[in-house]
C-alpha cells in the first residue's frame, strides 16, 4: 500500500468549519495571526461569510486549518505517504507538510498570494466557468477559436474527467454561455470566484508573488509533492508556485500519475472533501479516506497504519 496525501484549495471554507482542530491548535491559529497581522481564527469561527471568501482571508484559513489536520494525522498515520498534492492554493499545504517550508513560511508566502491575487483581480474584469460535458480537446479548441478572434479565454483547470473549469473576460464568459451547443458543450456554469485564476489575467499577481518566493528558502521535503503546472513532483518549488497562478491546474493528470507510480489510496486532509471526489473519478478503484475532523484524522491514520 502507497498513499498519496491530497489538499484542498479556495471554495472548501466555510464559517465554522473544523471547530474541534481550532481548539486544539489554538496555538498554530496565533501563530497564524501574528504573520497576517489580523485575527484567523476570529474570521473563521465568526464570519461572516462575505469576509471569509474574500480570496486574501480564504486562502490563510484554510491553509492553516488543513495544515493542522495534516500534523493530526501525521502523529498517527505511520509510514510517512509517499507523495503530496494540493489544489491550487492547496500545492502550499503539500509542501509545507513535506517539510520543503515551515508553516510560518508557508502562511507568509499564502498571505502574500492572496492579497496580490485580490489585486490582480480588481482589475481584471474576469472571472470563471465550469464546462459541462466538455473534453480537453474541445475546451482547448474553443478557447483558442476565441483567443483567435480577439477574445480572452482560457482552459484553467482540468480536475478531473469531465470536470473543466476555463477562465475568462466576462464578455468573454457571456459569450461561452450564449453559444454553448454550438460549440458542443452541454452546459455552461459560472463559477461564485473573484476572477479569472489560472490563466494570464493572474500574470501581475505571479510577478509579486514571484519576489516573495526569492526570498523564501525551500528544503529538500520528506515526500514528493506533484506541481499543479507540471503534474510532475516539482524539482523546484518557486517556479512551480510561480508558473501556478498563469497555468492550468492539471489536477487529473497529476492523479493519474501518481497512480502510475503505484499509489493505490489518497487521503483529503481539510475541509470538505473536493479532493477525494476528484481522485474517486480520476482513479477508479483506489482507497479514498477524507480527513475533515480530529476524529477523521486519528481514524485515517491508525487504518492506514495496519494495511
Amino acid at each position: 500500500m502507497k498513499y498519496a496525501v491530497l489538499f484542498p484549495g479556495q471554495g472548501s471554507q466555510s464559517v465554522g468549519m473544523c471547530p474541534d482542530v481550532l481548539e486544539m491548535r489554538a496555538d498554530l491559529f496565533a501563530e497564524a495571526g501574528d504573520v497576517l497581522g489580523w485575527d484567523l481564527a476570529s474570521v473563521i469561527t465568526e464570519g461572516p461569510d462575505e469576509l471569509l471568501t474574500s480570496t486574501d482571508r480564504a486562502q490563510p484559513a484554510l491553509y492553516a486549518t488543513s495544515f493542522a489536520l495534516w500534523e493530526v494525522f501525521r502523529s498517527h498515520a505511520h509510514p510517512a505517504p509517499a507523495a503530496g498534492a494540493g489544489h491550487s492554493l492547496g500545492e502550499y499545504t503539500a509542501l509545507a507538510a513535506s517539510g520543503a517550508l515551515s508553516f510560518r513560511e508557508g502562511m507568509a508566502l499564502v498571505a502574500e498570494r492572496g492579497m496580490a491575487m485580490a489585486d490582480a483581480t480588481s482589475a481584471s474584469g474576469s472571472g470563471m466557468a465550469a464546462l459541462i460535458g466538455a473534453d480537453e480537446e474541445v475546451a482547448g479548441d474553443v478557447c483558442a477559436a476565441r483567443i483567435a478572434s480577439g477574445g480572452r479565454l482560457y482552459v484553467a483547470n482540468l480536475n478531473a474527467p469531465g470536470q473543466i473549469v476555463v477562465a475568462g473576460g466576462n464578455d468573454d464568459l457571456d459569450w461561452l454561455e450564449a453559444n454553448s451547443r454550438e460549440l458542443g458543450i452541454r452546459r455552461v456554469i459560472r463559477l461564485a470566484v473573484a476572477g479569472g485564476f489560472h490563466s494570464p489575467f493572474m500574470a501581475s499577481a505571479a510577478e509579486r508573488l514571484d519576489r516573495a518566493l526569492s526570498r523564501t528558502e525551500f528544503s529538500i521535503g520528506g515526500f514528493d509533492v506533484f506541481a499543479n503546472a507540471t503534474a510532475a513532483p516539482a524539482a523546484e518549488p518557486r517556479v512551480s508556485l510561480r508558473d501556478q497562478l498563469t497555468s492550468p491546474v492539471r489536477f487529473s493528470e497529476t492523479l493519474e500519475a501518481m497512480a502510475a507510480s503505484g499509489i493505490d489510496t489518497f487521503v483529503h486532509i481539510g475541509p470538505g472533501d473536493v479532493t477525494a471526489g476528484l481522485a474517486r473519478r480520476t482513479v477508479p478503484g483506489a482507497r479514498v479516506h477524507v480527513v475533515a475532523s480530529i476524529a477523521d484524522a486519528r481514524d485515517a491514520g491508525e487504518e492506514l497504519s495496519v494495511q
